[in-house]
C-alpha cells in the first residue's frame, strides 16, 4: 500500500517558550498569526504522518546526530524566563525506527552520523510541535545540524533523507528566516530583512539545481550576512530543500515581527 508523499517545510519557531509563557516581546497580532501558522502544520500532510523528523537550529554536532530515546525529555535551552517556562511538557514518543532509518539513509549516501540516546527535544522542536500536535501523539525524532554549518553539506543531508517523505515521515526544518538579535525592533533592520526575504522567496521557487546553487551561495544574497550574522537558523532550510527534490517551493506564511520580515517555506 503506497503512502502519500509528505511535504517538507521550513518554519520560524518564534522565541524561547513563546507562546506558552508571556515572553514580553513581539506584537500580539503578529504572534497570534505565527501561532496559527504553526498550529496548521498538522494539516499539511494529507494523512497523519507515521513520524516527524525535525531539524532544529539549536543543536549542532560534529556529525549529523539523531535522538534515539523512546521518551525524549524536554531540553529547556533558554534562560531568564518565568518559572512556568521550565515546567512545560510535551511527552511525545521517540521513534527508534525513524532514528535508525535516518542513519541508514545517511550511511547509504556516504554521510557519517551518530546518535544521542539521552538528548531531549530543544525549544526549536517542542514549541512548534506542541502547537501543531498538542496531544503529543506523533512519534518524533530530532536531527542535529553538522558543525561548520556548510550549506552544501546540509543540502546533501536533505537529499539523502528524501526517501523518508515517501515513507510517511513529515520533515520539518525549524529556525528563523531572520535571525540577527541586534536587528529585532530596530527601524534600520527592516530594509535588510525585506531584501533578504524577497531573495529567499524567489530562491525556493526556482527549479532544484538553480535553487540549490543559490542556497549554497546564500552569503551573496542581498543583506545575507546582516540578516544571518551566524547561519544556524537558516541551515534547517538547506536540509528541507535537499529533501524536497524536484518539488517546487512556496512561501505559505510571511509577516513582520518586531519590525523585520520573517517567513516560512513549503515544498510539496
Amino acid at each position: 500500500m503506497s503512502v502519500p508523499r509528505t511535504p517538507a517545510v521550513y518554519i520560524p519557531h518564534g522565541g524561547g517558550p513563546w507562546p506558552f509563557v508571556d515572553v514580553g516581546f513581539g506584537e500580539p497580532d503578529t504572534l497570534a498569526r505565527l501561532a496559527a501558522h504553526l498550529r496548521g502544520l498538522r494539516g499539511l500532510p494529507s494523512t497523519p504522518p507515521r513520524a516527524v523528523l525535525v531539524v532544529s537550529a539549536h543543536w549542532e554536532e560534529r556529525l549529523p546526530t539523531v535522538t534515539t530515546a523512546e521518551r525524549p525529555p524536554l531540553l529547556f535551552d533558554y534562560f531568564g524566563f518565568p518559572p512556568a517556562a521550565y515546567e512545560l511538557t510535551w511527552p511525545a514518543p521517540g521513534s527508534p525506527w525513524l532514528a535508525g532509518r535516518t542513519r541508514a539513509l545517511l550511511d547509504a549516501a556516504g554521510i557519517a552520523s551518530a546518535e544521542a540516546p539521552e538528548r531531549g527535544f530543544d525549544h526549536g522542536v517542542f514549541v512548534p510541535m506542541k502547537l501543531a500536535y498538542p496531544a503529543a501523539e506523533v512519534p518524533t525524532v530530532q536531527l542535529s545540524l553538522k558543525a561548520g554549518l556548510d550549506p552544501a553539506s546540509h543540502l546533501a543531508i536533505g537529499r539523502a533523507l528524501a526517501p523518508l517523505r515517501d515513507e510517511g515521515v513529515f520533515v520539518i526544518g525549524s529556525g528563523m528566516s531572520y535571525h540577527n538579535m541586534r536587528g529585532f525592533g530596530r527601524r534600520e533592520a527592516r530594509a535588510a530583512s525585506l531584501a533578504f526575504d524577497a531573495w529567499l522567496a524567489e530562491t525556493v521557487a526556482l527549479p532544484r539545481e538553480r535553487r540549490d546553487a543559490r542556497l549554497v551561495e546564500w552569503r551573496a544574497a542581498p543583506s545575507g550576512l546582516e540578516v544571518h550574522p551566524r547561519e544556524e537558523h537558516l541551515l534547517p532550510l538547506m536540509v528541507v530543500a535537499g529533501a524536497a527534490g524536484d518539488d517546487p517551493g512556496s512561501v505559505p506564511y510571511a509577516d513582520v515581527l518586531m519590525g523585520v520580515r520573517i517567513s516560512s517555506a513549503r515544498f510539496g
